[in-house]
This record gives C-alpha cells, sequence and structure tokens, in this order.
C-alpha cells in the first residue's frame, strides 16, 4: 500500500463501493504486517483488555494502556488510517474529559478516536478540537455488565434504539461507525440511511467494511466465535513450532555452528 488513507479518505472508498477493511494490532511487529499487506484501516482496539492481558472484558484496560500500545503500532503503520479506542472511563465523566483524552492519543500518533454509544456531546466537541471520530453502536463491550453478557443488540423494538443512535452520532460529526453484533437487517438499514460508512462486526454482508481482532483472523483465539473466520490455523502452527524448538533444543539439534558467533 502506497497512498496514506484518511478518514475522508473512507466516505470515498464508500462512495465508490469498495469495502473497507479494518483489523486490530496491538504491536509494531502486527502493524508491519498491516502495512504489508495493504489493511485500510488498523484499530488499536481496547479488545487488547482480552486478548493481550487476559481480562474477561475490556473494562480495566485504561487510557495510558492504549496511548502505550498506540505508540507501539504507530511505528510500524504508513499507510493505513490508525483508530485508537478510548477506553472506559476515558470519555465517560465529562466533554472536557473526552476532549483531553482523544488529544492523549493523538499526540502519540493516532490518526482517529473512536468511543462507544451515542455520546454525541463528546463527538461534538472531539470533532471541534480537530479529531476524527469513529462510532460504535450496537453491543458495545465496554457496556457489558449493563447488557448482561455478549448479547446480539438491535432485536425487536431494540431496531430502533440502534437506528437512532447510529443517525444520532453521524449527526454529531462522526466520519464512520462501527456496527457490532447486530442483525443482518438492521444494520442494512442502518447503512442505508447513513451517508457514512459502516463498518460491521458480525453486522451481516451489508456493511461498507468489515472489522475484525487480530487473534481471530490469525486462529489464535482460544475458540471460534460466531462472527469470525479463522483465515489460518495460528495454535496449530505456532503450537508445532514450539514443539520442534523444545524437541531439537532438548535433543542437541540446536543450536548449530551456524546459529553461533
Amino acid at each position: 500500500m502506497s497512498r496514506k488513507v484518511t478518514a475522508p479518505g473512507l466516505r470515498q472508498m464508500m462512495d465508490a463501493g469498495e469495502k473497507i477493511v479494518c483489523i486490530t494490532a496491538y504491536d509494531y511487529t502486527s502493524a508491519l504486517l498491516c502495512e504489508s499487506a495493504g489493511v485500510d484501516v488498523v484499530l488499536v482496539g481496547d479488545s487488547l483488555g482480552n486478548v493481550i492481558q487476559g481480562h474477561s472484558t475490556t473494562v480495566p484496560v485504561t487510557l495510558e494502556e492504549m496511548v502505550y500500545h498506540t505508540k507501539c503500532v504507530r511505528r510500524g503503520l504508513s499507510s493505513p488510517l490508525l483508530v485508537a479506542d478510548l477506553p472506559f472511563g476515558s470519555y465517560n465523566v465529562s466533554v472536557e474529559q473526552a476532549v483531553s483524552s482523544a488529544i492523549e492519543l493523538m499526540k502519540v500518533g493516532a490518526d482517529a478516536v473512536k468511543l462507544e454509544g451515542d455520546y454525541t456531546d463528546e463527538i461534538r466537541a472531539i470533532v471541534k478540537a480537530g479529531i476524527p471520530v469513529m462510532g460504535h453502536v450496537g453491543f458495545t463491550p465496554q457496556s457489558i455488565n449493563e447488557f448482561g453478557g455478549h448479547k446480539v443488540q438491535g432485536r425487536g423494538e431494540g431496531a430502533e434504539v440502534v437506528l437512532r443512535e447510529a443517525a444520532s452520532i453521524q449527526a454529531a460529526g462522526a466520519f464512520g461507525i462501527v456496527l457490532e453484533m447486530i442483525p443482518e437487517t438492521v444494520s442494512q438499514r442502518i447503512t442505508e440511511s447513513l451517508s457514512i460508512p459502516t463498518i460491521g462486526i458480525g453486522a451481516g454482508v451489508n456493511c461498507d467494511g468489515q472489522i475484525q481482532v487480530w487473534h481471530d483472523v490469525f486462529g489464535l483465539s482460544a475458540r471460534k466465535l460466531k462472527h469470525a473466520e479463522w483465515f489460518a490455523k495460528g495454535q496449530e502452527v505456532f503450537g508445532a513450532a514450539l514443539t520442534e524448538y523444545i524437541s531439537s533444543t532438548k535433543s542437541g539439534k540446536f543450536p548449530t555452528s551456524e546459529n553461533s558467533f
């Protein structure tokens, strides 16, 4: 990839009918792979709380941790749009807090920030500060305790709620919006009603783009989720490599003179 993807550029991709490819990344090495492969958008997601830190939710992730991982990913990226999550507790208290947190992430290299839910005043203020904002509706992981678990949102009467939230977030100035774990028919209605790109995860085929967690794409997660696809058998490949390394070291096959100085 040679072109620099920008927030306004995603709208151009949508208008041209080009699907937007997004993936999470949390470190320099994964960022380099995203760069070379030609990913459009890299999200430093607070999902690092699950897949990097081993928490059961994203709630414990701090702004300081997001700043650290955003710095790491920034060093490996040039072309993709780098979006950083505002973690739980970094924008929920006040508009001033939201703007301050967004500024911290931008200062370490983010191109844009993402926040969850219908925080329209916060979005307006962050956008006014010159920072592009991506919204997020449906199942918002930071609200898992309110939902009572990982549950599909937008069913039945809930469809109108999600539709209103998406419209409100667009009106507040967001350049795009993640639709997570929403019925396909509802995500299609949202996509057709908005003029900004929709990025789906468990939201069906009609979104303008898709986002997946790194560990799901590479088959490194503990189990395959319904909304994900393993494009590699990472656990098998890495497991086999580790087994061979252990065996070679214990048997004396590794290292050899070729590995010595």
